[in-house]
């Protein structure tokens, strides 16, 4: 975003399309010419309205531009909507992690860019969140304008939920919208405060459909139910296990967190990642499982390195590893296991990879599943980021069902736990 700026009595676009308001401090973006479900962004009256809608645009930036834009283009429907409804809608997302404090290089600016070339009109940016200079740009805002607000989180307020931030930011609307999927497992000011202030509270587009489609899995899932989790710990997994087992039909266990389920049943595992903590628990699980007629699929070869070396690595024959080897995916026989479960079901819930997938040699069982979801007549549902980074990486997340936005609020919403940014939103009529 380079460029010089000039004086604020205009609007004359620059080099970089970028104008400066009258409003000190903010800018305007321009395009390049192009569970239980709360209320919903469709059931308020927003005309001549502002509306505060909380959205996630928590998103990876290469320098000054955004670098995946996938959050901002799934915010896009709510957006719409409610500029084709004739509100004007301020914008509030948090970017990385600041620890409270202002970071260049954590700016929103850039999902503004992009934003406004996915809208194809004007957004207004505030290089601040909060105070008078962002109040004047709101009612200087049209109706089907757009104001995203610096990130919430340079503020240490966000985090803890502060009162009186919350008012601050509450200010910058008549209703609220949460559309942050990703943030809703987080009571934080702009997910938990600012909903209790503006009324009505209502979720956007991208929540419900969150909500509804994890809901699915949730009430009535069709059966064989195949859950096929991964990733490195079970401590992370524990509470999305326990309240799977009415509905889970098969569990497929892999990824680093498989190998603290074989140590419960004394196949030794190398120096692969383990929680020793954990062991008896991994059994216990497995046992009540079986207990319940549920089918619990575990590794039965591995691809595995020696000496910790990433260079040196081969598949085994054998559940058991050497000493100085460590797993680092699942081998081909369980790949085969894996797949035939998954062909065979009508639902599916992946949370996790099961394996090194981001490098090459270690990716082939995550993307053999991936592959097999993707050819599946069952209804696929993702949660977690590294499972979403790896239907990415193999070019087959427009095949799924379902591919959440949010990792952290899937699993913890899958694990029965309450949602507090959805917890604040008003019910359903």
């Amino acid at each position: 975003m380079g460029g010089r700026l000039i004086d604020g009595t205009g609007r004359e676009p620059l080099e970089n399309g970028v104008i400066l308001l009258e409003v000190p401090n903010v800018i305007a973006v321009g395009g390049r010419g192009e569970v239980d479900i709360p209320k919903d962004a469709r059931k308020i009256d927003v005309r001549g309205k502002t509306v505060f809608c909380r959205v996630d645009f928590n998103v990876p930036l290469d320098g000054e531009k955004v670098a995946d834009d996938t959050r901002i283009q799934a915010s896009l429907p709510t957006l719409k909507l409610l500029a084709e409804n004739g509100a004007s809608v301020v914008l509030a997302s948090h970017l990385g992690r600041p620890k409270g404090k202002p970071n260049p290089a954590m700016s929103l600016r850039p999902a503004a860019v992009r934003l406004s070339e996915l809208l194809e009109r004007p957004v207004v940016f505030s290089h601040e969140t909060i105070g008078e200079k962002v109040e004047l740009a709101r009612k200087q805002l049209q109706p089907g304008g757009f104001l995203l607000v610096e990130n919430l989180r340079f503020d240490k307020r966000e985090e803890g939920n502060d009162a009186e931030f919350a008012a601050e930011l509450a200010k910058l609307g008549d209703l609220y919208v949460n559309d942050a999927f990703g943030t809703a497992h987080r009571a934080h000011a702009s997910t938990a405060g600012v909903p209790g202030i503006l009324k009505p509270a209502a979720a956007g587009l991208l929540m419900e459909r969150e909500l509804e489609q994890l809901g699915r899995l949730m009430e009535k899932p069709e059966s064989p139910f195949v859950a096929v989790l991964g990733g490195a710990k079970v401590s992370d997994k524990i509470d999305l296990i326990e309240n799977l087992m009415p509905r889970v039909d098969v569990f497929l266990i892999g990824g680093g967190m498989a190998y603290t389920f074989l140590k419960a049943y004394q196949h030794p595992v190398g120096t692969s990642l383990l929680e020793n903590d954990k062991i008896t628990l991994a059994k216990a699980l497995v046992e009540r499982a079986r207990r319940e007629d549920k089918e619990v699929v575990l590794p039965v070869d591995h691809v595995v390195t020696v000496d910790k070396s990433d260079d040196n690595f081969h598949t085994t024959d054998t559940v058991d590893i050497m000493a100085n080897e460590a797993g680092v995916d699942i081998g081909p026989k369980t790949v085969e296991q894996f797949v035939a479960r998954i062909r065979s079901a009508k639902t599916i819930l992946w949370n996790g990879p099961l394996g090194r997938f981001e490098i090459e040699a270690f990716a082939d069982g995550t993307r053999k599943v991936a592959q097999a979801l993707a050819g599946s007549d069952a209804v696929t549902v993702l949660g977690g980021g590294d499972s979403i980074a790896a239907v990415k990486k193999f070019g087959v997340a427009d095949k799924m069902t379902h591919v959440s936005t949010g990792g952290g609020a899937s699993l913890e919403l899958l694990s029965g736990l309450t949602l507090p940014g959805v917890a604040a939103l008003d019910d359903a009529p």
